[in-house]
């Protein structure tokens, strides 16, 4: 398993945290050779604020990290939008072969 950023070997946690935060941070249809990849997240993110939202961008996450990341189970996620735009998804998972629960943070958007 390679670090997309350095190249460098990585532990298999890492890698599936890498795998989701590229599968929550590419748009469906984006990916030329792989259309069906990726996740509504991004066309998510900048709709009003609003309870629906919320869940919409919840389900979204998840149903995308179940079809495209098989190594993981998704036991809890819950997404947080901040007053800047962006999105914060606060995940825990349990991978295969794994006998602990790995918290993972991702964000999306927003302005710095």
């Amino acid at each position: 398993m390679m670090n997309a950023t350095t190249g460098r070997r990585m532990s298999l946690a890492d890698h599936i945290s890498q795998s989701i935060r590229d599968i929550l941070t590419t748009p469906i249809g984006s990916r030329v050779m792989r259309r069906p990849y990726g996740s509504l997240v991004p066309s998510l993110v900048d709709q009003p604020a609003t309870a629906s939202n919320l869940l919409r961008l919840q389900a979204a996450a998840v149903q995308a990290v179940m079809k495209w990341e098989p190594r993981t189970s998704i036991r809890r996620a819950r997404a947080v939008l901040g007053e800047s735009g962006a999105c914060t998804f606060y995940i825990e998972r349990l991978d295969q072969g794994a006998f602990a629960v790995t918290q993972q943070t991702v964000s999306i958007g927003g302005t710095a």
